[in-house]
């Protein structure tokens, strides 16, 4: 079967419902410069780490361990002329070595699933930054609570305010948050929307069709009627 995400975020520049300019913001929160040395989880096909190399000539080290996402990460990168800035590692992040203070800035930017959530994610790389080094992740979070009853909260999101409650408690110092607009989250949706449903057109005997229509139609159903009003994402910047 195609991987799902393989389908519908093939035209995704950004694979989080974010912007250019809040990653240039972000860098900008990071104190990003020439000869920072940042390691970025998760990184998908590069989408920050192209934004971040580009603007702040800093140095980064992207872990991605879907090889559609690695391919397209590394062909971007080289249609950028960024390989000297950027470095693309094709691993499963979770085994990846992360030596105690060893950079300057940890990005894990919507794939905090690779340590299991939010607080396995900051317990991993809080260490790797060097003291007085930076820590963001991209995390969802609820806006109201409690949720209504038809909600389910399988992936233990809470609010905003626990959240960064959450990042207080791994020890670090919450200096600023860049939150995801509704325009944001439509046009990270949008582009969803868009990409399965010209795939399935290109692809009406795929043996697969009918489950990734399934699943496109549940998930875009989901959005309209309970995440767009319920569900927010932020990147949370800490200081060690």
């Amino acid at each position: 079967m195609p991987w799902y995400y393989a389908v519908a975020e093939r035209d995704h520049n950004l694979q989080d419902p974010t912007s250019p300019e809040k990653i240039r913001q972000l860098g900008e929160l990071l104190r990003l410069g020439r000869g920072t040395r940042v390691l970025d989880i998760g990184c998908g096909k590069a989408g920050p780490a192209l934004v971040l190399a580009k603007t702040f000539d800093c140095t980064i080290t992207g872990v991605e361990r879907a090889p559609e996402f690695v391919a397209a990460a590394r062909e971007r990168v080289a249609r950028a002329g960024l390989e000297e800035r950027i470095e693309i590692v094709e691993a499963d992040a979770a085994a990846y070595p992360l030596e105690p203070d060893a950079w300057d800035v940890a990005l894990c930017l919507g794939a905090s699933f690779v340590f299991g959530g939010l607080e396995g994610t900051l317990e991993a790389l809080a260490p790797t930054v060097r003291p007085g080094g930076f820590l963001a992740i991209g995390e969802p979070y609820w806006k109201e609570w409690p949720l209504p009853r038809e909600v389910d909260d399988d992936e233990g999101f809470v609010t905003l305010p626990e959240t960064v409650s959450r990042v207080e408690e791994a020890g670090l110092a919450p200096v600023g948050l860049i939150a995801a607009s509704e325009d944001d989250w439509d046009r990270y949706e949008s582009l969803h929307w868009r990409a399965v449903e010209e795939w399935l057109e290109e692809n009406p005997g795929d043996p697969d069709a009918s489950e990734i229509r399934e699943r496109h139609r549940a998930n875009r159903d989901a959005y309209l009627r309970l995440q767009r009003r319920l569900l927010g994402w932020a990147m949370f910047v800490a200081r060690r």
